[in-house]
């Protein structure tokens, strides 16, 4: 349903009181004037802490007075259809006087023709008066406003642009507000007298300052190639078919959105590496979410965040969000003692996830599943759930192959693999690498080139963490093999008791 839908409803089903979540004051209060003289034939009022309304109400603007400016909406021709949008009006909410007017008000709203609503850009509302609005979140411009909004800028400077150059430009924009594209427009103007390609790469440098700011996703630059990472047959089979799902081609053959995968694992087994190496290989932005974040200590402030994180999400669209050790957010345990935050997060999470129609390839990783909530592995909310167990001893070669060639490019064929796989068959592949580095490190001390023994040296010295935590990963693996869930090796040793 659109926001002038959404409006439309909620007016004709006269609910008095309506808060819309954005950003953009300016473009709301187009909109809402828009949609009110067009279908509902309401006269508008709009009220702010400095101007007070405009249009003056009985000759006054009640001005730095929201008590005064509420207190007179009751005043407004009672008999006249009208909206009035409130804005600043987040910051009074908790003053005694406001929200006890704001109660008294009701009865009398609810009959005359009247709907006061409020605009800000965080849902900030005292707990007595939440069950009294409707809430609405303004999304961000979708492609055809940006096209309008650049090509009514356009013709204004009497700029002429290559359709490939402005359907670029458009897709660049999507994510940002009107009034910031205008910005990054003008500022590009008068830095390069010019519009060119070079103000792609502009905007996208605004976006990544965006998203650093929200402090709950970020741009993740991705070096890793799914080459890189050893063994890992099955999973790597399963993606490469979905490579192309995110193209026109896919879509006119009729496939569906791709949801994405979570990947469960003993850590150091490749999730991280996967998610990194999947948005690199398909050529995809990745965004990093760190689900930590997602939970603050103002009220309403974490369903905030995970519109906001949905809503970045889909603007960068296609692109993988990668959701890093998600069982530490939402966990069994965590659901109780937070008032149901958790639960509205993740319910939100959810529906996202089931729903979703922008190209968003999710990437959730997680080291267990013992206390994870059910519902996140439900059918539907992923394309597959993927297991990532220990290496079997091939998969250990190909692990010292891709690694010993990284570090080694001219002479990895010196080292003894196949005696290195045979020795550590509890090893993760990080814990691999780490047994490489820490060899360099011994024989760099000593002056000299490192050898297979030196691994070996480590290998001896070194515990894996398999073994340190050997009933959990066992619990997992057993779990793993029970056919509940897909495993992300074809190796037919991987069933075995070989780790």
């Amino acid at each position: 349903m659109s926001f002038e839908e959404e409006i439309v409803l909620f007016i004709k089903a006269k609910s008095p009181l309506i808060y819309i979540i954005s950003a953009e004051e300016e473009r709301v209060e187009y909109a809402l004037r828009k949609l009110m003289a067009s279908r509902l034939k309401r006269v508008v009022y709009s009220w702010d802490f400095v101007n007070g309304f405009n249009p003056k109400v009985l000759n006054e603007a009640y001005k730095r007075n929201p008590f005064e400016a509420l207190s007179r909406v009751r005043n407004i021709f009672s008999q006249v259809p009208s909206l009035i949008l409130f804005k600043d009006f987040q910051n009074f909410f908790s003053d005694l006087s406001i929200s006890r007017e704001l109660r008294n008000l009701l009865p009398i709203i609810r009959k005359q023709p009247k709907t006061i609503v409020f605009v800000s850009n965080q849902k900030i509302v005292p707990n007595e008066l939440v069950d009294k609005f409707v809430f609405i979140e303004f999304g961000l411009p979708n492609v055809v406003e940006i096209e309008k909004e650049l090509s009514r800028l356009f013709n204004t400077l009497n700029i002429n642009l290559k359709s490939e150059l402005f359907d670029l430009l458009v897709n660049s924009c999507r994510g940002l507000s009107l009034e910031k594209i205008r910005h990054l427009i003008a500022k590009s103007i008068t830095s390069k007298r010019q519009l060119d390609f070079s103000t792609v790469e502009l905007i996208l440098q605004e976006k990544r300052q965006i998203i650093s700011r929200t402090e709950i996703l970020e741009f993740w630059q991705p070096g890793e190639h799914l080459n890189d990472i050893g063994g890992l047959d099955g999973l790597k089979s399963w993606l490469s078919k979905r490579r192309l799902h995110f193209s026109e081609s896919a879509k006119n053959y009729g496939l569906p959105v791709p949801r994405g995968i979570l990947l469960v694992g003993v850590q150091g087994t490749g999730k991280s590496m996967t998610a990194k190496a999947i948005a690199n290989d398909w050529f995809l932005p990745l965004l990093r979410l760190d689900t930590g974040r997602l939970f603050g200590g103002v009220v309403g402030e974490s369903e905030r965040r995970i519109r906001e994180m949905i809503e970045i999400s889909e603007s960068l669209s296609p692109c993988v969000l990668w959701i890093d050790e998600i069982e530490k957010s939402f966990t069994s345990t965590t659901q109780t003692g937070d008032s149901g935050t958790t639960n509205r997060v993740l319910s939100t999470l959810l529906t996202w996830l089931a729903e979703k129609k922008a190209f968003v390839f999710v990437v959730a990783t997680a080291n267990a599943l013992e206390n994870i909530q059910l519902e996140l592995i439900r059918k539907g909310r992923f394309d597959e759930i993927f297991f990532l167990d220990l290496p079997t001893k091939n998969e250990r070669k190909s692990i010292f192959e891709v690694q010993l060639k990284t570090f080694r490019p001219e002479s990895w064929e010196l080292y003894d693999i196949n005696e290195l796989s045979q020795l550590t068959p509890s090893f993760s592949g990080a814990e691999i690498k780490q047994l490489i580095i820490e060899a360099m490190y011994q024989a760099f001390s000593e002056g000299r080139e490192f050898k297979t023994q030196d691994i070996v040296k480590e290998i001896d010295n070194s515990i894996p963490l398999a073994k340190l935590q050997q009933e959990s990963v066992q619990k997992l693996q057993a779990w793993a093999r029970s056919g509940r869930i897909r495993l992300g090796s074809l190796d037919a040793s991987n069933i075995t008791n070989e780790n």
